[in-house]
């Protein structure tokens, strides 16, 4: 077998990993999305990404290692759209800010497990998690830096991000919806941008 023959031959099997994991996080989050944490087990992930009963297993330690690298990807995706928003150039920086926002209230309205999920401590090693967190949080810092400025940026963007969490927590429950009080998260999203920025 010659050299290139070999390299070729790994390629291969790298590539094929990778769609395999990739299949695996797909129908993770299919089925997370359907049912929530508890629907889930990895035998379910492999029959519905359509791999062998061990495939699972050779990518993920055990159902909590791929909570994990789904509640990571959430975060990426998240932080990857407010990057998007950050870096438009015809959006006011206002716009921007309420857009980013919004942005977490239509993930919790429409993937709540998942956004569930994001917002729960995970369960063993959180470094993969906390990255992606971390980069959204910058993402966020830096829209609201481009509003407030870099002085009142960090605290501004706290009050913020508590706000709408609890928005869209409190929306998922069904209290805003009550006659007392009457309102979505999107209205509470307005008045809390009012407030912050004055």
């Amino acid at each position: 077998m010659t050299l290139s023959t070999q390299m070729g031959d790994r390629l291969i099997r790298t590539e094929s990993a990778a769609a395999t994991r990739r299949a695996l996080l797909d129908e993770a989050a299919a089925l997370l999305d359907r049912g929530g944490p508890d629907a889930m087990t990895l035998r379910d992930v492999g029959a519905g990404a359509g791999v062998s009963r061990g495939a699972p297993y050779r990518h993920f330690a055990d159902k909590e290692s791929l909570l994990v690298a789904v509640a990571a990807e959430g975060w990426q995706r998240l932080g990857d759209r407010l990057a998007d928003l950050r870096t438009e150039s015809r959006r006011p920086p206002k716009d921007a800010l309420r857009a980013a926002l919004l942005e977490v209230i239509a993930l919790s309205r429409r993937q709540p497990h998942l956004y569930q999920l994001m917002f729960t401590a995970p369960p063993g090693d959180p470094a993969a998690v906390v990255r992606a967190a971390q980069r959204m949080c910058d993402e966020f810092l830096a829209i609201v830096a481009a509003v407030v400025g870099e002085q009142d940026s960090r605290r501004c963007s706290a009050v913020l991000l508590t706000g709408v969490h609890g928005a869209a927590g409190l929306e998922a429950s069904g209290l805003l919806r009550t006659d007392k009080w009457d309102t979505n998260a999107d209205e509470l999203v307005d008045m809390l941008l009012a407030m912050a920025l004055g």
